[in-house]
């Protein structure tokens, strides 16, 4: 999406926080923890700053699925695994600033957890959160929703209802592992508040599309009527997460917006500007385009789900049949392949030949990917567990095609971990990305499950 937004003066250097490459041989697999740059920092800054580690990685992957991007910026100018932020409506980075005493050049990049800590910090004093009250994850729901420095309260709340979800879950990124929590979130002033999910007869009646949430853009950030017929459907990708998008396209400060948002966990639709209306995401061609954003970065394969392909492809679907839009390419067209636009979105990992078969009514199977796989006797499980059942065994290095991936029990030998799994299409069942010959962890390219 095209946006004006305000960069750090700062000269930012190439590189973001290291990540472990886990080698893929392995032998017989035990449960573990595993260690990194990464994993150090979280455990560091939550002992420095009182501040639970799991709460510390909830919001971190909520953001970033734990990925610094190179330094590279979001679309509302956050950096680094945590979004530290530097906006209107947002002052994270310069309160991290303050707090630390660093540079913005480190805190966007190798003290981005430390920074992040620091602003959660002085916020639970804040709000009197102190000793022994700061155990309970559940206490810090208001700091949590502070931080995401939402414009209003049902976007507060879809916010830290997901990083409580994803703290409930656990995470087992690269390098980073914690375990489910069970936590009741006290949610304060939020409790009575509406989250965006919630969909009442005005929201419905207010949106385009029958499946679509409606929660409108500032008025600042689209313009009412249009000066063209519509004749393009244009796919973008957020470079930032899903509360994050709806916020800074609610925010008069952005000038920025689009018609939908797709959420990447579930393909949850939010619809943000009518579509008679021209939404700002394509400069010289908003007034003949649709857009639709989708959560995630452009060089981060795990965000494109299934689940939001084919619930983003079921909207671009509805949109050209009303519409009378060719279901081509030639109309369907990604950011950019639009013309007078400098951006990437939504970029090489999109599958172009996947989304077009189920915007024209094709059931396909996900895409399959092909692997090879390393030692003999490796298991394939039922599911991602090792206490799962046996599938199967494969007999020694065989050609695998793997259909997606996630994240499960964690698999340590000789020195490697690694938590994902990857399930296969011809056995039925998950094996180990440790049993892959590729020094990732989570496979490039891969979607998630």
């Amino acid at each position: 999406m095209h946006s004006s937004i305000p960069r750090l003066t700062a000269v930012l250097a190439a590189g973001a926080l290291a990540f472990s490459a886990l080698p893929s041989n392995a032998s017989t697999p035990v449960e573990t923890g595993s260690t990194s740059t990464l994993s150090e920092a979280f455990k560091t800054a939550a002992a420095q700053y009182d501040v639970p580690r799991e709460l510390l990685v909830g919001i971190g992957y909520a953001e970033s699925h734990l990925d610094g991007h190179d330094g590279q910026p979001s679309q509302a100018n956050g950096y680094g695994v945590m979004h530290l932020a530097s906006n209107p409506s947002n002052p994270t980075m310069s309160e991290a600033a303050k707090l630390t005493g660093l540079p913005v050049e480190q805190l966007a990049k190798d003290a981005n957890v430390r920074g992040a800590a620091a602003v959660l910090d002085s916020y639970a004093d804040q709000a009197g959160l102190q000793g022994q009250a700061r155990r309970d994850i559940g206490r810090w729901y208001e700091v949590v929703a502070k931080y995401s420095h939402s414009a209003d309260g049902p976007t507060a709340r879809l916010y830290t209802d997901e990083v409580y979800r994803i703290i409930g879950l656990g995470v087992g990124a690269e390098g980073v592992s914690t375990q489910p929590v069970k936590v009741t979130p006290q949610r304060g002033k939020y409790a009575n508040v509406a989250p965006l999910g919630t969909r009442t007869p005005a929201s419905i009646q207010a949106a385009d599309y029958p499946g679509a949430i409606w929660n409108a853009a500032n008025s600042a950030n689209y313009r009412v009527g249009r000066t063209a017929a519509i004749s393009t459907i244009v796919i973008h990708v957020t470079q930032g997460s899903y509360a994050g998008t709806i916020s800074w396209f609610k925010n008069a400060s952005s000038q920025v917006s689009a018609h939908y948002v797709v959420r990447s966990s579930d393909g949850q639709i939010t619809q943000m500007v009518a579509e008679k209306d021209t939404a700002y995401h394509v400069r010289s061609a908003n007034p003949y385009t649709i857009g639709i954003e989708h959560e995630g970065f452009v060089d981060q394969p795990s965000w494109f789900t299934d689940a939001m392909y084919r619930a983003s492809a079921a909207l671009t679907k509805n949109i050209a049949e009303r519409r009378g839009i060719p279901k081509t390419r030639s109309y369907i067209k990604g950011h950019n392949e639009i013309p007078g636009n400098d951006h990437t979105d939504p970029g090489p990992n999109w599958n172009w030949n996947y989304y077009m078969q189920l915007v024209n009514g094709g059931n396909p199977n996900p895409p399959t990917y092909n692997f090879t796989t390393y030692g003999s006797g490796v298991r394939v499980r039922s599911d991602a567990k090792l206490t799962a059942s046996i599938v199967t065994t494969l007999p020694g290095p065989t050609q695998v095609f793997v259909t997606c991936q996630k994240q499960g029990d964690t698999v340590n030998a000789e020195g490697t971990s690694n938590n994902w799994w990857s399930k296969l299409r011809d056995q039925g069942g998950y094996m180990s990305n440790i049993y892959i010959d590729h020094p990732a962890a989570q496979l490039p390219g891969v979607p998630v499950c």
